[in-house]
């Protein structure tokens, strides 16, 4: 089984594209620097509280850790896609939800949190201008 990085579902008979949206790289870039910075500080505490006399290589093993995960993911991460028409949000993973199904959209850092009425949750992940992104769901959700 594979997993579908853009949406799957054809668009109905008279329903409009509004826009796409993709991560951005140096968002994506600047979030994993975040986490290296923390995971450097919590891998350096860690091992001042055991004691170790090495505490320097908690900093080194934080930076790896989280510069192999961004690396490795990295490709992923810059390939999702997700389309807003005048009926639906369409994700990855054929993720679709209909714009009255919405129940609030919401920034979490550098993500758009969609959460539908139901109560499922949705991530538009590494969004330069997540508040442009917000206003235009929420425009579409007002035409809908």
């Amino acid at each position: 089984m594979t997993y579908e990085l853009t949406p799957t579902a054809e668009l109905e008979p008279g329903e409009k594209l509004l826009a796409s949206f993709r991560a951005d790289r140096a968002t994506y870039w600047r979030n994993m620097a975040t986490l290296a910075a923390i995971a450097m500080a919590a891998g350096m505490a860690i091992l001042w509280a055991i004691g170790n006399p090495h505490v320097w290589t908690g900093g080194i093993g934080g930076l790896a850790a989280i510069a192999l995960r961004g690396w490795y993911v990295a490709s992923d991460e810059m390939g999702v896609r997700w389309d807003l028409t005048d009926r639906r949000l369409m994700g990855p993973g054929g993720r679709v939800t209909g714009l009255s199904d919405i129940a609030k959209v919401r920034s979490l850092g550098s993500a758009v949190q969609v959460v539908t009425v139901s109560g499922d949750k949705h991530l538009i992940k590494y969004m330069a201008d997540p508040a442009a992104i917000i206003a235009q769901i929420n425009g579409a959700r007002g035409r809908a």
